[in-house]
């Protein structure tokens, strides 16, 4: 099986795309424990590795790799500092993690490497700075020019766009273009049917132990969106409590936020598909798709939650299953005991679908190279 490596991996929506398009995701780097924990307990056989990738180097690498031959890697690069939605700091030091995945890039030497970011990337104050990290990368490697990929194309009911660049060794691939990366044009999913047959939620626990279990709401029917999010994961992918108790029906993200009276008063005067004024939370509308999700921050940075969209029908914000369910997530993907953390996750994760779409497209060129000398022949 194809392997791949994923940087600056996060809770692992890239690398759970990686894995429903058919690779094996043998090596995971991240910085941030907490964030990471996710990987460990959703992907038990990746060696899930806590790191700080502008300080590896060869060295370091050949003790992870223990000469594999890696296929692909894979990777979002930290991406407050290029973010339209905060303050886009120009001084933010961890813009310079972008030129590390391409230095990286060149240590692993695979195939290919697919490297996603916002779209604000491509905003002209950062595009110099994309455009140059680039340069890093070896001269072997056929870079495709940055693409910007809507979520809500791939079958994510989310309209979150993310800038993708993607580079290949055609000597050993065969072509890639960024027209059959665009052509993944998947049926439109609504906010619906992503989250209609998810139950309401659950007081918090403070029991870490506990994930907020809740039983399915019972609908007249089910969407093929909500059938496949169901599904049970197959080979060696999940979290056995997660998936014992989803073979029983019950699914994990369901505590609530409490909202003092008044808030939900006002948060249940909304109009689906307009703001509140207060909160700047979004009302979802039931035939819509959910705007891009946000991750909030760190401890270091003062803990602050994101605002979060509020439930079409209900006087309250989304829970974190429910957030799982627009981002792309399966209902067997755990997440983390309390809300803060799992909202990070989901928040700073690609979706697993669009992943799922890009690395389908590249899987396929991964095939015995042919070149048109070979076809004139």
């Amino acid at each position: 099986m194809a392997k791949i490596v994923d940087l600056f991996c996060g809770c692992g929506g890239f690398g759970l795309g990686a894995k429903l398009a058919g690779f094996d995701v043998t090596i995971a780097v991240d910085i941030e424990k907490t964030l990471q924990s996710a990987y460990a307990r959703n992907f038990p056989n990746t060696k899930v590795t806590n790191g700080d990738l502008s300080k590896m180097g060869a060295k370091e690498w050949a003790a992870l790799l223990e000469d594999q031959q890696i296929d692909g890697v894979i990777g979002g690069p930290p991406c407050q500092g290029y973010s339209r939605m905060g303050k886009g700091d120009v001084n933010d030091p961890r813009r310079s993690l972008l030129r590390h995945f391409f230095r990286t890039v060149n240590i692993i030497s695979p195939k290919f490497f697919v490297m996603e970011n916002v779209e604000g990337l491509l905003d002209e104050k950062n595009s110099n700075e994309l455009f140059d990290a680039i340069k890093v990368v070896d001269k072997k490697y056929h870079v495709l020019p940055p693409v910007v990929v809507d979520a809500s194309k791939f079958g994510a009911p989310t309209k979150r766009k993310r800038v993708v660049v993607v580079g290949y060794d055609p000597l050993v691939m065969n072509a890639i273009s960024i027209a059959e990366i665009l052509s993944v044009n998947k049926t439109a999913v609504t906010v619906k049917d992503a989250i209609e047959d998810i139950s309401e939620p659950v007081p918090q626990q403070k029991d870490a132990t506990q994930y907020g279990w809740t039983k399915y709401r019972t609908t007249k029917t089910l969407s093929q969106y909500a059938l496949k999010m169901r599904t049970l994961p197959s080979g060696n992918l999940g979290w056995p409590i997660a998936i014992d108790y989803l073979k029983r029906g019950l699914v994990s993200g369901n505590f609530d936020t409490k909202h003092h009276p008044k808030v939900s008063a006002r948060y249940g005067s909304i109009v689906p598909g307009e703001t509140d004024p207060v909160s700047r939370s979004k009302r979802l509308s039931w035939d819509g798709v959910c705007p891009t999700l946000r991750a909030g921050t760190g401890a270091d940075k003062g803990s602050h939650q994101a605002v979060r969209p509020l439930h079409p029908s209900m006087p309250r914000v989304i829970t974190v299953r429910e957030a799982a369910r627009l981002q792309g997530f399966p209902d067997w993907f755990a997440f983390h005991n309390t809300k803060w953390h799992s909202f990070r996750m989901i928040g700073n994760s690609v979706s697993p679908l669009v992943s799922e779409g890009v690395l389908s497209v590249i899987k396929a060129k991964l095939a015995p190279v042919i070149h048109a000398n070979m076809i004139a022949a």
